[in-house]
């Protein structure tokens, strides 16, 4: 039944992409390069590692793994795979993989014109893939197998009676690495025991991207004189409803937003709800953000590095989807606000619990913990300390898992 549903979305992609929709045409394109890709820059004789990721969080989660085999283990070359056009798309030119492509759609045959191609030494599957008939072949072929960063939930099928089946795809696993202990008892109580608790590779990340953050001379210069800066990544428009009323109506600060969204009508809903002067970062100079109330990122790449400059953060989809990257701000030490929809995100609900992160429901909600913010410094540097102590506690599950692994 698997494989026949896997034929059906397969059938649907196509249909869709007839159609013109836009990420089913990209996803074709890209599939119908996987093997000849794979044919030309494979290599006889070379050991691969591969991994894969759903999508660019993903990616973000297992980056670190694969710069510690490529610093640690040059004997290994790496192949990483994607699911979603959005991922792919932003790492296909990613340096330190030897091969980047789409993961080929989960059928038996594919399986094995990939599995013959690769023939990886070890596979890595980043959080939450679980693609039945890969791991199904990689454990037929005696593979080395593992999850990492995996984090499971007491409503995933794999806890239900009805899912047996589902079971069996974890014990494909050689072993899994996952971020608390929650997830290892939930695992041990279905009899999934080679589990190890390691943490959240995303630390590791962020602290390295911190490490590296760019230099932004229009940030610098927006962020001279004295004003404190509030920068808002990642927002929607649900989120300037609630956080734009308060700096409408508050001098002293000055706001750097990020959309999560970058188009010219998000840019222009941006202007409406900010009064005073809001300038765009591509076409702004020196004079322009020295002057300006708020600068408007309008183009993507530079949200991690901008968060240093600031004083407070804001960290947009709340409100909506979910929210975004909290540990990109975490990370320098700053007080970092979200809204309500943060409940599966184990990171939220740690940073809160330490005091660096602080959660908001409504507009007057986050006026009221906004004001303490502005009004007393000490209460901020707890909050920005707790939130930075948080990351760098937390970091190091790359090295844990390679300790494991013998590596």
């Amino acid at each position: 039944m698997y494989t026949i549903g896997i034929y059906i979305y397969i059938a649907l992609i196509r249909l869709a992409a007839l159609f013109g929709h836009r990420k089913a045409k990209q996803m074709l394109e890209g599939h119908s390069e996987i093997f000849p890709a794979l044919k030309e820059k494979i290599k006889d004789g070379t050991n691969y590692i591969w991994f894969h990721a759903s999508s660019l969080g993903e990616f973000e989660q297992g980056r670190p793994m694969i710069e510690k085999f490529r610093a640690e283990h040059p004997e290994y070359r790496v192949v990483l795979t994607f699911f979603s056009p959005s991922g792919y798309r932003s790492a296909r030119n990613y340096q330190q993989a030897d091969v980047v492509c789409y993961l080929p759609f989960d059928t038996p045959c594919n399986v094995r014109r990939f599995l013959d191609l690769v023939n990886p030494k070890m596979v890595f599957f980043v959080k939450y893939e679980f693609w039945l008939n890969f791991l199904f072949a990689l454990k037929k072929r005696a593979i080395p197998t593992y999850s990492v960063s995996s984090i499971f939930r007491e409503e995933q099928a794999f806890f239900h009676w009805w899912g047996a089946y589902y079971r069996r795809v974890l014990r494909c696993f050689t072993h899994l690495f996952v971020q608390n202990e929650k997830s290892k008892e939930l695992l041990a109580s279905i009899g999934i025991k080679e589990v190890s608790v390691v943490g959240d590779t995303r630390f590791d990340r962020v602290a390295k991207i911190s490490e590296q953050a760019h230099l932004l001379p229009l940030v610098e210069a927006f962020a001279e004189g004295g004003n404190k800066i509030f920068i808002a990544g990642s927002s929607w428009g649900p989120d300037e409803d609630v956080y734009a009323p308060y700096f409408n109506n508050h001098t002293g600060w000055k706001l750097i937003i990020a959309s999560h969204e970058v188009n010219e009508e998000r840019i222009k809903s941006i202007q409406e709800s900010i009064r005073g002067n809001c300038v765009r970062y591509t076409q702004a100079s020196m004079d322009d953000v020295r002057t300006a109330k708020c600068l408007i990122i309008d183009c993507f790449g530079l949200l991690s590095s901008i968060y240093r400059y600031g004083d407070v953060a804001y960290v947009g989809g709340g409100f909506g989807v979910g929210i975004h990257n909290i540990l990109e701000a975490a990370v320098y030490g700053i007080p970092v606000f979200f809204g309500p929809n943060n409940k599966k995100f184990q990171e939220a609900q740690q940073l809160k619990a330490c005091g660096g992160g602080i959660e908001i429901v409504s507009r007057e909600d986050f006026e009221q913990k906004m004001t303490l913010i502005d009004n007393d410094a000490e209460a901020a540097k707890r909050a920005g300390e707790a939130a930075g102590n948080y990351v760098s506690q937390n970091a190091g599950a790359s090295a844990k898992i390679f300790k494991l692994l013998g590596l």
